[in-house]
């Protein structure tokens, strides 16, 4: 235990505590019927885009993979880059999927002007329904988390399962049984945030000494991870990093000393065995790791069993713990912007 530990509960802990809340209303307002032939329309198309920034960006990796496991011509790309370097992908060929938690940010009011110029259909995902986002998409679907005071946690949450249903629409999944699978994501979220006082004591445990993180996995553990990184520096304004497994290996290993920690998401079973010799080695390199999976030894680290639909979802729990414990570490309160904004004006 840490002595003197000053965790100050401000907004962003209650955004965190909220997020049941914020899944459960999303579950309950997911629609089919605007989207009815969408199924038949997504093969009909040259290229699906789908863009972001930030977390929604992330937040789009494991529809990305489920649409090129089907053999659809998906492409991932962030909307800064995609409107000033890539716009010539956006034809009247072309199927935008386009998401932002505030629909109003820089970037996408650009995208929206490239798109209806250029005859694109959009689909839309946001938190808000009356934001630029909302009023020109073709198709619509609103995530239903409530005002957000900070750093991305309920609006992330809500995203991944709002695309999880898009993707079931796209590849023509029983809708019955993807509504169901996603529904467990709020029980699953409660029965880890229950322990959120004891989770972020532990963690704080692990970090003593810790000036920089890394939050790596592999396929839609991707999402975590580098949502992870994203929000870590955020909240806490400590060095922090979001990667895949893979990439690690290849050059940040070799920063690894005592001072290092790294969260590896253990992930589905293709990659698990990987996953979870990566945080072996860095232990034995002199570094500290945690493994987020199902069976960790660790609680703060261990996530409820779940569909594979939904693990993304509880993956970035720990993560949020962790920015917790960070910023108690150092006497502030996690998720207080000092030099940014909730929403991004400027390109």
């Amino acid at each position: 235990m840490v002595s003197n530990l000053n965790i100050i509960e401000g907004p962003y802990l209650k955004d965190l505590l909220d997020q049941p809340v914020a899944l459960q209303n999303t579950v309950d307002a997911l629609e089919y019927a605007p989207f009815r032939r969408l199924h038949e329309e997504s093969r009909r198309y040259q290229r699906i885009v789908l863009t972001g920034m930030g977390s929604s960006l992330h937040a789009l990796y494991p529809l990305h993979l489920e649409l090129v496991a089907a053999g659809l011509p998906s492409m991932h790309l962030e909307t800064a880059e995609l409107v000033h370097y890539q716009a010539e992908l956006l034809t009247k060929r072309t199927l935008l999927v386009a998401v932002s938690q505030s629909g109003r940010s820089a970037e996408i009011v650009h995208l929206l002007d490239i798109a209806k110029e250029r005859r694109c259909r959009l689909i839309g995902v946001t938190n808000d329904p009356m934001s630029p986002l909302a009023g020109e998409s073709e198709s619509l679907l609103v995530m239903h988390a409530g005002e957000e005071s900070s750093v991305s946690c309920k609006t992330f949450v809500a995203t991944l399962l709002v695309l999880e249903w898009l993707g079931a629409l796209m590849l023509g999944r029983n809708l019955e049984e993807t509504r169901a699978a996603l529904a467990k994501s709020v029980t699953a979220t409660e029965e880890y945030l229950a322990a959120w006082r004891r989770h972020l004591e532990a963690f704080a445990c692990s970090l003593e000494g810790v000036g920089h993180v890394f939050v790596v996995g592999r396929g839609r553990s991707i999402a975590a991870a580098q949502t992870g990184g994203l929000i870590l520096k955020e909240s806490t304004h400590v060095p922090a990093e979001g990667m895949s497994s893979a990439a690690f290996r290849h050059g940040p290993f070799e920063s690894i000393s005592p001072q290092t920690y790294v969260m590896v998401m253990e992930g589905d079973s293709r990659t698990a065995g990987l996953n979870s010799r990566l945080a072996e080695d860095i232990r034995a390199a002199g570094g500290r790791a945690g493994l987020v999976s199902a069976s960790a030894a660790n609680e703060e680290c261990r996530i409820p069993g779940s569909d594979e639909s939904i693990r993304p979802i509880l993956e970035i729990l720990p993560v949020q713990m962790l920015s917790l414990a960070l910023a108690a570490l150092r006497g502030r309160e996690a998720g207080r912007f000092t030099l940014g904004s909730k929403v991004t004006t400027t390109e």
